[in-house]
């Protein structure tokens, strides 16, 4: 970079994050107009969320479409109460690991890092906060635009 700062390997796409209003018409649209598979959720991971309270609901709040081909990033679709106004309805999720599930100190590096090239932190959720189990960081490119590192 021209600004003197020592940029680290790159960072790879993990998901592209639809906000709407229903996550499996979504995901059903846009994997027809992908070619991609319409995964069901696996057996395991519904299990392990049924048990951590996990409603059908909570289940029908998010769906995906994934490149079969694993060339692309994975469509990701949560739904949201507010329709659009001014949030973003579409943002990047960032890996800060490519390939692999990162820790908590991986994740936490590679906010560090993307903080350096100009962008801020707009909040960190913790595994323990979400019903889900993941830990990530809310962040905002240097133009306000919301993506996720994780």
């Amino acid at each position: 970079m021209g600004n003197g700062v020592v940029v680290g390997t790159p960072s790879k796409v993990a998901n592209v994050v639809f906000d709407c209003e229903n996550p499996q018409a979504q995901a059903e649209f846009w994997a027809g107009v992908l070619g991609y598979p319409r995964p069901a959720w696996p057996d395991e991971l519904v299990a392990g969320l049924r048990g951590k309270g996990a409603t059908q609901q909570d289940l029908d709040s998010r769906s995906v479409a994934v490149d079969p081909g694993s060339e692309g990033p994975r469509l990701y679709f949560q739904k949201v109460p507010e329709g659009k106004v001014v949030k973003n309805r579409v943002h990047l999720d960032v890996a800060s690991v490519p390939g692999e599930a990162a820790s908590p100190e991986e994740v936490d590096a590679e906010k560090d890092r993307i903080v350096s090239l100009g962008a801020t932190v707009l909040r960190k959720t913790d595994a323990r906060q979400d019903l889900f189990g993941e830990y990530y960081y809310v962040m905002l490119d240097p133009e306000g635009n919301e993506f996720c590192v994780t």
